[in-house]
């Protein structure tokens, strides 16, 4: 696998703390613009590794961009069988396959028609969606109809959609990590859109990110400071990417897998936080937002590797916080 042999929400705020670098060690800062999205990137090291951070973004997309026509992911979806996936497609259908299952089907990237038509996709929109059509394109959802097999993807139907937008840039920030490791880099901190990887310290200390108030507002405020320990952290929320339809009713870019619905639950917004990869904290961050919070509560007592912070309001329409 890759990894082995080496290597549309930004509700993060990325924020780095600490005194300057001892003069024996460089710190390096990278930043672009990548899936849709900016990203920043620091370690600690002598090398500017950018040709290469850029040649494994290019990797990503190829594979797994549905904004890209040639990409793997787009070739599967227009009904091409004769596309023999790399190892990067392999790492995202399995994660994803452990992932719906441990979630009871919440995460499911087989939802990409509706994706496209609530207008959160790269497909073709379609205005105020009628219960009906809704029904129908759930006919194409189901991440038990699909199959990997001697690297080729079969599905029951053609209205079968992948989209693993969802924990994509999740995955693209553990391409980064896994590289920077293999250059026996171990301090580092990469954040694509508000997810973010980090390992080891800066100047002796933990990394430190801030999580935003879920202000509908649009005012950008800080709710939390976390300290990341060789963490990965993902945070989702629906209170600033929606749209209104036609009857005044909110259209949040979180699709539920088992309704087909685009209704906001009651969790404003969902931070998750794993000593592991980013696309899995990536993925039940979306999961989450699916579930409510208090299914999302019964599923934390089963999996205590995972520390989030749930904000959402109260009959009182007052903010909470969930900390586990």
């Amino acid at each position: 696998m890759l990894k082995k042999s080496f290597y549309l929400s930004t509700l993060v705020l990325f924020v780095l703390f600490g005194c300057s670098e001892k003069k024996q060690k460089e710190i390096v800062k990278l930043e672009g613009v990548v899936f849709g999205t900016t990203y920043h990137i620091t370690y600690l090291d002598k090398t500017n590794y950018q040709k290469s951070i850029d040649s494994l973004f290019n990797l990503v997309n190829n594979s797994l961009s549905t904004y890209m026509p040639t990409s793997d992911i787009s070739k599967i979806n227009k009904g091409d069988s004769t596309v023999v996936v790399d190892d990067m497609f392999v790492d995202v259908f399995e994660k994803a396959k452990r992932i719906h299952k441990e979630t009871n089907g919440y995460f499911d990237p087989t939802i990409g028609r509706l994706i496209d038509a609530y207008g959160f996709g790269s497909g073709k929109e379609k205005k105020n969606l009628s219960s009906e059509e809704i029904t129908g394109l759930m006919k194409g959802v189901g991440f038990d109809k699909v199959k990997l097999e001697n690297r080729k993807v079969f599905r029951e139907t053609s209205n079968i959609e992948f989209n693993v937008n969802a924990f994509a840039k999740g995955y693209g920030i553990d391409v980064i990590g896994w590289f920077l490791e293999s250059k026996k880099i171990n301090n580092y901190l990469v954040e694509i859109g508000g997810e973010i990887r980090a390992r080891g310290k800066k100047e002796g200390k933990l990394w430190k990110v801030a999580i935003e108030k879920p202000n509908v507002d649009g005012i950008r405020s800080l709710q939390k400071i976390i300290e990341l320990d060789d963490e990965s952290m993902a945070t989702s929320g629906n209170y600033r990417k929606y749209k209104m339809n036609e009857e005044g009713e909110k259209i949040v870019h979180t699709v539920n897998p088992k309704t087909g619905l685009a209704q906001e639950s009651n969790l404003l917004s969902v931070s998750v936080r794993l000593k592991g990869d980013c696309a899995d904290v990536d993925a039940y961050a979306t999961a989450f937002l699916a579930m409510g919070l208090d299914k999302t509560k019964e599923f934390l007592l089963k999996h205590p590797e995972l520390k989030v912070v749930l904000l959402y309001n109260d009959k009182n329409n007052k903010l909470q916080e969930f900390i586990n």
